[in-house]
């Protein structure tokens, strides 16, 4: 199964948590229809899918976040889909690999597990555009990572202390849902 395919089955199963979720889902969907390749980074109307993961702790007590170098904001690791990426859950995992050093991780749900819409201002000749992110929830065998690629720090973070870090809405929505799929 192809890439469009495979996330499109991901995205008609979602079942959106807000009702901004429910939004950011439409959008997606639609992306899934245009013409050319919404996986390729210079895909800039309306933007291109980008693959991210909030990763547990083995104890699913915390989450692992990463001090991103350009945004300066504590976030879930993730970026771009690369080429070589068969679907977006293996983006979301190299992501996490590269900026966290995590490689012992196992998905839990069904592969998808929120989605977000998000402007990126123009920078270094790219145009401002969206990122249409698919975010995965990940589970962590061991505490270990080093910080690497695009994270200057990274940190588990309680989910409890998470509104206490520099981060945004769609991390701590994130973080919401997780704390109710626990009960």
């Amino acid at each position: 199964m192809n890439r469009r395919a495979h996330l499109s089955k991901l995205l008609e199963r979602h079942a959106p948590f807000t009702e901004l979720e429910a939004a950011h889902l439409a959008g997606m969907r639609d992306l899934c229809a245009v013409p050319g390749d919404p996986f390729d980074r210079a895909h800039w109307e309306p933007g291109h899918f980008t693959a991210s993961a909030f990763v547990l702790s083995p104890d699913e007590q915390s989450v692992l976040l990463i001090l991103h170098g350009k945004l300066k904001r504590w976030l879930q690791p993730g970026g771009h889909v690369d080429p070589e990426d068969a679907d977006i859950v293996a983006a979301a995992m190299r992501e996490v690999a590269e900026e966290t050093g995590v490689t012992e991780v196992d998905v839990v749900g069904d592969g998808l597990f929120d989605v977000d819409v998000h402007v990126l201002p123009a920078r270094k000749g790219d145009p401002e555009h969206r990122h249409f992110d698919a975010r995965i929830l990940l589970r962590a065998r061991t505490l270990d990572f080093a910080a690497g690629s695009d994270a200057e720090a990274g940190k588990w973070v309680p989910l409890d202390d998470v509104s206490a870090v520099e981060s945004d809405d769609s991390v701590m929505r994130a973080v919401d849902k997780i704390r109710s799929l626990r009960g």
